[in-house]
């Protein structure tokens, strides 16, 4: 849907206009063997229910469902996909080296109000011949999807743009929260929030507990959307998440809020405190 020759729109433009990372769209990736995409869609079920499994445990149970494999090939997926069992690593990536961590700063914290504090996290997405990686932003009291990308590589890129778009839309947090993945502990990342004046928070290693509501999310959406549809194409993949995200906002009943939706939390709790949205800045 990308058309390079367009003189009215840039590549940018147009990526943005799709949801989708210009980074994204240049990157041209070694596709997997069937088989191996077949375990990672196993491997991801699997987690979703037992996310303490690591690549042994892992490899073991898909030799009782008939797999014949090795610990080494499931380990080698399972980075591919960006997770690792609890206790061992965060769920998304390794932090990089040069880059800061931040301490966590929700443990005892009320949260009673929409914007008080955000959290994000990554996720894998199965489609029929490769994979995806979504990213979204949650605001931690409302459980409302303040915006989300797709991108078919675990680049930051595609991070900072669903951030811009919650700040755009929705104004700034007091607080952010993310786990220590190399994306979110970047400087590109981490620069848009502290221009915004946001405060920042991260996960303790291993402790996926620490960003739980948006765990959740992922479980519901592949469980109410992402295997039921079993999408063929990206393309796909974007339009039925896309209609997904707005059922769980607008129409979804949340148990935490006895049956109100996150838009009516989100939206109710900003009109009783009255505020206006903040501005933001966009990153240069």
């Amino acid at each position: 849907m990308v058309e390079p020759s367009n003189d009215n729109l840039s590549i940018t433009d147009q990526c943005r206009l799709l949801s989708i990372s210009r980074s994204g769209w240049y990157y041209d990736p070694k596709g997997e063997s069937p088989l191996n995409l077949k375990l990672m869609r196993l491997i991801d079920e699997q987690f979703l229910s037992t996310p303490y499994y690591g690549s042994r445990q892992m490899a073991r149970h898909l030799r009782r469902q008939g797999y014949c494999v090795g610990r080494n090939r499931i380990r080698r997926l399972m980075r591919l996909m960006g997770i690792e069992a609890i206790y061992q690593k965060p769920r998304t990536s390794d932090p990089h080296p040069d880059h800061k961590i931040y301490p966590y700063l929700l443990r005892n914290l009320d949260v009673t109000k929409a914007n008080q504090v955000w959290c994000t996290d990554i996720t894998y997405i199965p489609i029929k011949r490769g994979f995806l990686y979504l990213a979204a932003i949650m605001d931690w009291h409302s459980r409302k999807v303040l915006s989300w990308r797709l991108s078919n590589s675990m680049d930051t890129h595609f991070c900072i743009e669903a951030l811009e778009e919650a700040l755009a839309l929705h104004g700034s947090p007091e607080i952010f929260n993310t786990d220590q993945g190399s994306q979110f502990t970047s400087f590109d990342f981490t620069n848009v929030l502290k221009e915004n004046g946001i405060k920042i928070s991260m996960d303790g290693k291993g402790r996926w507990m620490d960003n739980v509501f948006i765990e959740r999310l992922w479980r519901s959406l592949k469980y109410e959307c992402v295997y039921l549809n079993a999408f063929e194409t990206g393309l796909q993949a974007r339009k039925e998440i896309g209609a997904w995200m707005n059922h769980y906002n607008r129409t979804r009943p949340h148990s935490t809020h006895h049956g109100q939706t996150p838009n009516e939390v989100y939206n109710k709790a900003r009109i009783y405190e009255g505020h206006a949205p903040h501005k933001w800045k966009k990153s240069a």
